[in-house]
C-alpha cells in the first residue's frame, strides 16, 4: 500500500505555476514513488541507465530537445538528476523559450542547481520542494500538525489541538528505533539495521560521489558514527577531527555533504545581538532517527531502566525537531529553527521563529513534567533575549495529559504532533 505523502498537493499546485520542480531528498525517501503516483501524464527517465546518462552528459541540450519534443502532454521527469553535470544549464536554455509551467520535474539524492550562476538564472523559473521521511502523521494517514501555527496564535487553547494518544514509553522507543523510510521502518529491528546500514554504506559509496571527490570515505563513514553518537548535540569539531583522523577542513566539507544529501540536519544557534552572552555554535540532528540508531547498533533494550539514562535524551530531541521541520512547509507562517544557548548554561532545545514569533521548545524523555522543567524557557520569555518576542513556551514530554502553566507557557505529550489541530 502507498502513503499518501503531504508533499503531493504541494507538487500537484506546483504543475501549475512554475517551469521547474526540483524535488530533492534522501536515496529511497520516496521521491520516486510519489512523482509517479500523482503525475499520470509525462514521461519519466532515470539517470541510473548508465547509457542514458553518458548520451545527455555528450548532448544535453540535443537530448533534451528531443525529449520534450517528444511529449504530448505533461512534463519530463527525469529521476536521479543529479547524476549529471550539464543537465542544468540545457534546461535552462529550453526553459528560456517558452513560458510552459510544469515542463520539468526533477528528482535527486542532491540538490544540482547549486552555483549561483544556474541558481541566479533560474530565479522565477524553478521552484524546489523537498521530501523528506515520513512523519508519524503520514504513516497514519493523517494531514499534517499545525502545531507552529497553534503555538504562535493569539491565544493558544489547548482544546484545539488533537486529543493525545496512549503511546507508552516503549511506543516511542519503537517509532524512534523505526525511522521514516517508507519500505524500512516497517521490518522487525534486526533487519530493519542491517537495511539501515548497508543504505549508509550506498550513500558513501555512491551518493557522495555525484556531489564531491572524497578520498578518505572510511573517515566519512567513521564521522557519521561520531554524528549518530552526538545527534542533537552541538559538535565539537576539534574533538572530531582527532577521533576521525583528518583535518577540519576535510570535516567541514564533510558536513556540508551530509547535509546537501538531507542526511544531517544543521540547526544554528538564535542570537539577539549579545554577543558576549550567547554560544554560537549550531546543532547538528540526524534527519532520521531510525538511521541513527542502526549506526549505534540500539535495540529496545538499550533504553532498559539499567541502561545509559541518557541515551535515549538526544535520538528524542532528534524525533521532535525532524516531525516539526517536516510539518513546517504546511503551516500557514514561515517558520525558522534554531536552538539556544548562553555562557551560564541555560539553553533551549528548538526556536521556531516567525516574524516576532517565536515558539520555544523543550523535549523530555520523561512522563512527568513540573514547572522546574519551564525555568530556562520562563528566564528567556521574560528576562532574557525573547523579552521583545511574543514567545510560546512548550514542553514536549512523554505523558497523556496537556496542560497549561499560564503566561503561554504549555506541557504536550509527544503524540500531539501526529495530527492537525481541530480549527
Amino acid at each position: 500500500m502507498i502513503l499518501p505523502r503531504h508533499l503531493s498537493a504541494e507538487l500537484l499546485d506546483a504543475l501549475s505555476y512554475s517551469r521547474v520542480i526540483n524535488i530533492v531528498g534522501a536515496r529511497q525517501v520516496g521521491k520516486t514513488t510519489l512523482v509517479r503516483d500523482i503525475l499520470q501524464n509525462g514521461r519519466f527517465i532515470s539517470l541510473d541507465d548508465d547509457a542514458l546518462l553518458e548520451a545527455i552528459e555528450d548532448d544535453p541540450w540535443g537530448q533534451l530537445q528531443r525529449l520534450v519534443g517528444e511529449l504530448k502532454d505533461g512534463p519530463l521527469v527525469i529521476d536521479e538528476a543529479q547524476r549529471s553535470g550539464k543537465l542544468s544549464l540545457a534546461i535552462k536554455r529550453i526553459v528560456d523559450l517558452g513560458n510552459q509551467m510544469g515542463r520539468f520535474v526533477l528528482t535527486g539524492s542532491s540538490n544540482i542547481f547549486t552555483t549561483l550562476h544556474v541558481a541566479d538564472s533560474l530565479a522565477g523559473r524553478m521552484l524546489t520542494l523537498e521530501l523528506w521521511p515520513m512523519t508519524v502523521a503520514e504513516t497514519m494517514s493523517r494531514g499534517p500538525s499545525k502545531i507552529l501555527d497553534w503555538a504562535i496564535s493569539k491565544s493558544p487553547n489547548l482544546n484545539d489541538l488533537p486529543a493525545p494518544e496512549t503511546v507508552t514509553r516503549a511506543d516511542y522507543i519503537d517509532l524512534v528505533l523505526s525511522g521514516g523510510f517508507p519500505g524500512i521502518r516497517a521490518l522487525d529491528n534486526r533487519r530493519r539495521q542491517k537495511v539501515y546500514r548497508d543504505y549508509v554504506d550506498t550513500v558513501v559509496d555512491r551518493d557522495v560521489s555525484d556531489i564531491v571527490r572524497i578520498r578518505k570515505s572510511d573517515a566519512l563513514r567513521r564521522l557519521l558514527d561520531q554524528l549518530a553518537i552526538r545527534t542533537g548535540s552541538e559538535l565539537n569539531i576539534s574533538l572530531l577531527c582527532k577521533l576521525i583522523g583528518v583535518q577540519r577542513n576535510t570535516v567541514e566539507q564533510y558536513l556540508d555533504v551530509l547535509i546537501r544529501l538531507s542526511l544531517v540536519v544543521k540547526l544554528g544557534a538564535w542570537t539577539s545581538g549579545e554577543a558576549r552572552r550567547e554560544i554560537k555554535n549550531a546543532k547538528y540532528h540526524f534527519a532520521d532517527t531510525g538511521i541513527a540508531a542502526a549506526l549505534r547498533n540500539l535495540t529496545p533494550r538499550s533504553f532498559d531502566p539499567d541502561a545509559d539514562p541518557k541515551a535515549l535524551g538526544g535520538l528524542i530531541e532528534s524525533f521532535v525537531f525532524s516531525e516539526l521541520l517536516r510539518s513546517a512547509p504546511y503551516q500557514n507562517n514561515g517558520f525558522r529553527f534554531y536552538h539556544w544557548r548562553d555562557q551560564r548554561g541555560r539553553e533551549i532545545d528548538i526556536l521556531a521563529e516567525s516574524a516576532n514569533d517565536v515558539a520555544a521548545i523543550e523535549v523530555k524523555a520523561s512522563s512527568s513534567v513540573s514547572r522546574q522543567d519551564f525555568r530556562h524557557l520562563e528566564w528567556f520569555a521574560g528576562e532574557g533575549p525573547g523579552k521583545t518576542r511574543k514567545v510560546t513556551s512548550m514542553v514536549f514530554y512523554f505523558g497523556e495529559e496537556k496542560l497549561g502553566f499560564g503566561e503561554r507557557r504549555y506541557a504536550l505529550p509527544v503524540s500531539c504532533l501526529w495530527g492537525a489541530t481541530r480549527k
